[in-house]
């Protein structure tokens, strides 16, 4: 296992500087993994390697809404709307991605196995400029 906690992609950094990524246009996933991945800053792109199988589950994830871009206390964030998948299973931790080389965003380590019996909720944080999921100050 090589989830090393919460982290913005190196490869989503610099594809903010090369125009890569745009929140208002792109289609962004969010994929669930268990504890056999290896997922981590360096990560650049969504893998199938260590990702959830399961019934009620589909590789890829799921389709991810971002919540309206926002400068506050000069921290710029984004974060996005729950996600939720019907079934029985295990996760450990979850990679937000756009399709494509490179397409990377952040690597979210849940900080143990989470299991559900019914339904698996990914719960993201209060967006603001201390919470959001990605903030850039």
């Amino acid at each position: 296992m090589a989830f090393t906690g919460n982290a913005t992609c190196d490869s989503f950094k610099l594809g903010c500087f090369t125009g890569q990524f745009d929140f208002d246009a792109d289609t962004l996933y969010i994929a669930l993994y268990t504890n056999a991945a290896t997922l981590d800053e360096s990560t650049t792109a969504y893998t199938t390697t260590g990702e959830v199988v399961a019934a009620g589950y589909t590789a890829g994830g799921e389709v991810l809404t971002p919540t309206t871009a926002v400068v506050e206390n000069n921290v710029a964030y984004i974060s996005f709307q729950n996600v939720s998948w019907t079934g029985a299973f295990t996760a450990r931790g979850a990679l937000i991605y756009k399709p494509g080389a490179n397409g990377a965003i952040c690597v979210l380590d849940f900080g143990t196995d989470k299991t559900s019996t019914t339904t698996f909720t990914v719960q993201f944080p209060v967006a603001s400029s201390t919470s959001a999921i990605i903030r850039i100050d």
